[in-house]
């Protein structure tokens, strides 16, 4: 009896597991323009700036604030877990993403586990697949880095969603290699629009 219950227990541990390594897709390799090839490595290649104005607005320290509460579970350590959304918003707002946008993202794609690697070999966080270090990077990226691995999945879901002129569904489907397929497009702004989304709070007049 106790043998069944292990075998019902693992086939659906496995299940769930088969479920979620199928919401981790890959890139596809297309070819570019060597002007698209171009802007994406110097964008790729600008030094990271650590200290920057935006991150100390009032609005984003309470935006850094209220994720950082929502993913406690997720990232339980405290200085990480800050490094980790101080990153992701500036690099997200530096490629013209919403960050809470890229934060569904790395829900589905990798459960925000930093050594995530997929059947298919895509990386990190945002599940970047390799050869994109040949097509615009350099040999010394590390996929597993923090800033690397944010930086290079906001440049490729921008660089999709320039391609499909503004349709983010679309882009998301380049994205996760499933171009045209709802499931993945509608599993990321489900992830979006229900965790991660934020409005500040009304700031009261002053007389």
């Amino acid at each position: 009896m106790m043998f069944g219950h292990t075998m019902k227990f693992a086939f659906a541990a496995g299940l769930m597991l088969a479920v979620q390594v199928a919401q981790a897709g890959a890139q596809i390799y297309e070819p570019m323009s060597a002007s698209a090839r171009a802007h994406l490595s110097k964008a790729l290649a600008d030094v990271a700036v650590t200290e920057v104005s935006v991150l100390r607005a009032p609005q984003t320290q309470a935006w850094l604030s209220e994720m950082s509460r929502r993913l406690t579970k997720r990232i339980p350590d405290e200085e990480f877990r800050m490094e980790f959304l101080q990153t992701l918003y500036y690099e997200a707002t530096r490629a013209g993403l919403d960050p809470e946008l890229m934060l569904g993202l790395i829900q589905v794609e990798s459960g925000f586990k930093k050594y995530a690697v997929s059947p298919v070999g895509a990386r990190g966080y945002t599940q970047v697949m390799p050869f994109w270090i040949k097509v615009i990077g350099t040999p010394e990226h590390n996929l597993f880095h923090l800033r690397t691995n944010l930086r290079y999945g906001a440049l490729i879901l921008r660089h999709y969603i320039d391609i499909e002129k503004g349709n983010l569904y679309r882009a998301l489907g380049r994205y996760n290699g499933s171009l045209g397929r709802p499931e993945y497009p509608t599993l990321v702004v489900s992830a979006w629009k229900k965790n991660w989304q934020y409005t500040p709070p009304l700031r009261t007049a002053r007389y």
